[in-house]
């Protein structure tokens, strides 16, 4: 890195924003004097969002890289497609910033930074404008960021106004690792009432145990009960089904018979009528005998 202000920037805007600050009046009274100092003193402190885009190229260099690499190929490739396809890629391009957003706000919580919505809104802003414009994306890849960008990828973006000093287009920002989390020195304390804490916990638990055979206890002795009512609701019930059962048997019996004695008195009402037909056969005959046989005076 030839550029001496590019290197100490690349620094300065790796390390968490509230040292920001102290570190660059720090450099640049180091450098007082020089050209240098006046350069470090007129860089700006980077807005939260920035900071967090940032944190991203320097924390995850291939993903970003990936990102633009993906967004170049877009470019590209939008030229001949249809609106439905346009539509489709739009689509795919905000599900690719919002992943890579929601990474960046995951890198900033371990880092010790919350990010708002209205933060990772701008993120997001910023790694579609990368996305959209080929010098966003280089921006974004500087790291070197000191606000967010927006992009219609149409218009023309004021990308130095976006970059801590104007040579940031083109550089690209130095892969860092996260500082190691130290680890608390444990000591074990021996307790001098642990012995009596021992046997308070002890009984506490022994109390909770009664009371949970207790419930338990009532619990099972409700179910027996219920259980019992059930079993002589049951037996009922069956004695009543034996009943029913023996009372439709007698009923199918009778039934049957009925049946029988319908079937008798059938036939005899078919011989009934028969016998009424051959006497009425009679009746009429025998008229009929006795008016040819009257004398005519009498008729």
């Amino acid at each position: 890195m030839a550029d001496p202000v590019l290197e100490l920037a690349d620094e300065l805007y790796a390390l968490p924003p509230g040292d920001f600050t102290a570190a660059r009046d720090a450099r640049a009274r180091a450098h007082k004097g020089t050209d240098l100092a006046a350069a470090l003193k007129a860089l700006r402190k980077p807005s939260t969002a920035a900071w967090v885009v940032n944190l991203l190229v320097r924390r995850e260099a291939a993903q970003v890289d990936q990102v633009l690499s993906v967004g170049s190929a877009l470019r590209e490739a939008q030229a001949g497609m249809s609106a439905d396809q346009l539509r489709a890629l739009t689509r795919q391009r905000r599900q690719l910033t919002a992943a890579v957003t929601q990474q960046a706000r995951s890198l900033a919580a371990e880092a010790g930074v919350r990010v708002t919505q209205a933060v990772a809104d701008q993120v997001e802003a910023t790694l579609t404008a990368a996305v959209l414009d080929e010098r966003c994306g280089a921006a974004v890849r500087s790291g070197l960021l000191v606000g967010p960008l927006a992009s219609t990828g149409v218009d023309e973006v004021d990308v130095a106004a976006a970059l801590a000093l104007p040579a940031a287009l083109g550089h690209a920002a130095a892969p860092r690792k996260a500082a190691p989390t130290p680890r608390p020195e444990l000591r074990v304390v021996p307790d001098p009432e642990a012995d009596a804490k021992a046997l308070a916990s002890a009984q506490e638990s022994l109390e909770a145990a009664e009371e949970a055979l207790a419930a338990a206890t009532g619990e099972h002795e409700q179910a027996q009960a219920h259980v019992q009512e059930l079993e002589a609701r049951s037996m009922q019930l069956q004695a009543d089904l034996d009943e029913l059962r023996r009372r439709v048997a007698e009923t199918e019996a009778r039934a049957e018979q009925v049946d029988d004695e319908l079937d008798d008195a059938e036939d005899a009402r078919g011989e009934a009528a028969g016998a009424l037909e051959a006497a009425r056969a009679e009746r009429d005959a025998a008229a009929a005998a006795r008016d040819r046989l009257r004398p005519a005076r009498a008729r």
